[in-house]
């Protein structure tokens, strides 16, 4: 798992789960109408994560 020292938006939430992940080179959304909306100006498709800890 690469980390980075820079956090993404995760790290502005409550969750454990997401808390850690605050640090994945990814710069994931929480499931919301913005995720969507952004995803559809960019012509980009949604890749969803289900992850489990």
């Amino acid at each position: 798992m690469t980390t980075n020292h820079i956090p993404n938006r995760l790290v502005k939430e409550k969750s454990p789960y997401l808390l850690q992940h605050a640090h994945n080179s990814e710069n994931w959304f929480l499931w919301s109408d913005e995720v969507f909306d952004k995803a559809k100006h960019e012509n980009k498709p949604v890749l969803l994560s289900i992850g489990y800890s």
